[in-house]
């Protein structure tokens, strides 16, 4: 047991430490590169290391439920768990600013995505079929690239760079 106690306050506090950095960052929309991977995974670790610490200390934690104090803290958070499982008309909007803009760009057909990349609708079909995709007009990415948004996006980037690239080379040969 002392060998266990040796270990659960530390990674305890290493893994607190990690998500509480981790988490502000995100919250803020300052993550970058591992941050969020790192958050869901140490989070992980941390329940466990919790768990743990609070096996560890089952006697002077079960003393908190004899403090009115701290049972109407741990009512207050326990009570705001349960409101964030709450539904508050969430499907009824479009969710992040960001994938909502690729949803409608990817059910667009692609007459109406053309002039957002500026270009024609040859232009998009003649680019699409470069990356080995058949493509009619009236075809949207959705249903070129399929369900997944992620797949959405990527074409979407690549169909952006692709006509950037484009465009600088147009500007610039004038």
């Amino acid at each position: 047991m002392t060998t266990l106690r040796r270990y659960a306050t530390p990674i305890t506090i290493g893994s607190f430490l990690l998500m509480a950095v981790t988490g502000v960052l995100m919250f803020f929309h300052l993550n970058s590169g591992l941050n969020k991977l790192a958050h869901e995974w140490i989070g992980l670790i941390m329940i466990a290391a919790v768990l743990l610490h609070v096996a560890l200390n089952w006697r002077a934690f079960t003393l908190y439920f004899k403090r009115p104090l701290a049972l109407i803290l741990m009512a207050g958070f326990a009570g705001a768990l349960s409101l964030s499982f709450l539904d508050l008309g969430a499907k009824q909007r479009l969710g992040r600013p960001d994938l909502a803009a690729v949803r409608l760009l990817a059910q667009a057909p692609v007459e109406v995505l053309a002039p957002v990349l500026g270009t024609d609708t040859k232009g998009v079909i003649k680019a699409l079929e470069a990356r080995g995709h058949s493509v009619f007009a009236g075809q949207s990415l959705a249903d070129i690239t399929g369900a997944e948004l992620r797949a959405q996006a990527e074409m979407i980037a690549q169909l952006s760079a692709a006509f950037d690239v484009a465009a600088g080379a147009n500007r610039a040969g004038r």
